[in-house]
C-alpha cells in the first residue's frame, strides 16, 4: 500500500514539473532582432521564404501604440504587394516579412528608426511612432 501511494505521489509530482516548464496557450514568444525589430509568429507558414527582390503579396493591418488602427489591406479587401529588400516599404517590413514563410501570420513591432522616424507619415503616423502590424504572407512571385 505504501509503495502504491509513493508511486501516485511521484507521478503527480512529475506531471506538475512537466506542466511548469510549458508555455501558456496565450503566452507570446517575442523575438528581437539586432536592428531592434520585434516580432511574434502567430502562425508559422509552411511555404517558401522570399529572397531578395522577390515580390510578396500580403494582407496587413497596422496600429499605433495607443491601439488606433491606421491602415488595413484586410479592410479594403485588396492584398498589398512589394519587392523584398528594394526599399519599396519601411525597413521594418523588409526585415520582418523577409524571414516569413508563405501561409505565415506575424505580428511586427517596428521601432521608429525602422518605420517612418522623425518625419512620421501622411498626417496619420506621428513622428517617432512605434508601429505594430499583423501581416499574413499570402504569396511569393519571382
Amino acid at each position: 500500500m505504501r509503495m502504491r501511494i509513493g508511486l501516485i505521489v511521484w507521478t503527480v509530482l512529475m506531471l506538475l514539473l512537466v506542466g511548469c516548464g510549458s508555455k501558456d496557450a496565450g503566452e507570446e514568444e517575442i523575438v528581437t532582432t539586432k536592428t531592434g525589430l520585434q516580432y511574434v509568429d502567430i502562425k508559422v507558414g509552411e511555404g517558401n521564404m522570399p529572397k531578395l527582390g522577390d515580390t510578396v503579396v500580403v494582407h496587413y493591418t497596422g496600429w499605433l501604440e495607443d491601439g488606433t488602427k491606421f491602415d488595413s489591406s484586410v479592410d479594403r479587401g485588396e492584398p498589398f504587394e512589394f519587392s523584398i529588400g528594394l526599399g519599396q516599404v519601411i525597413s521594418g517590413w523588409d526585415e520582418g516579412v523577409g524571414t516569413m514563410r508563405v501561409g505565415g501570420v506575424r505580428k511586427l513591432i517596428i521601432p521608429p528608426d525602422l518605420g517612418y522616424g522623425a518625419a512620421g507619415a501622411g498626417g496619420v503616423i506621428p513622428a517617432n511612432a512605434t508601429l505594430t502590424f499583423e501581416v499574413e504572407l499570402l504569396e511569393i512571385r519571382d
